[in-house]
């Protein structure tokens, strides 16, 4: 499967993005869906994650409240609508798929966290 990630930008804390990862190849649905990113000199880390039917979500303590991880599996589409933004926030954010059964990040298997499928970045900086 081949993931295409958008909707970054620069935005001022307190503000809104919502990132979009657009999935080509082999179905979609049979894919569980991750956010992770990484800030310049940091290692990556997990942000949100959905179980392929979208049924079960997961989120890292820092973003949770504030963040919402969503599928379309019509569109073969995950989505993060990310609120309350702050400049901890500021990363390259990136799509990855997990076939199969998911049970959350693979903390161990870092920096893979145990998805199979990676895509490109994108980059959301939030300035003070």
């Amino acid at each position: 499967v081949q993931l295409q990630a958008s909707g970054g930008g620069l935005v001022q804390a307190g503000d809104s993005l919502r990132l979009s990862c657009a999935a080509s190849g082999r179905t979609f649905s049979s894919y569980a869906m991750g956010w992770f990113r990484q800030a310049p000199g940091k290692e990556r880390e997990f942000v949100a994650a959905i179980s392929w039917s979208g049924g079960t979500t997961y989120y890292a303590d820092s973003v949770k409240g504030r963040f919402t991880i969503s599928r379309d599996n019509a569109k073969s589409t995950v989505y993060l609508q990310m609120n309350s933004l702050t400049p901890e926030d500021t990363a390259v954010y990136y799509c990855a798929a997990r076939q199969g059964n998911y049970m959350g990040p693979l903390y161990h298997q870092k920096p893979y966290y145990g998805m199979d499928y990676w895509g490109k970045g994108t980059q959301v900086t939030v300035s003070s």
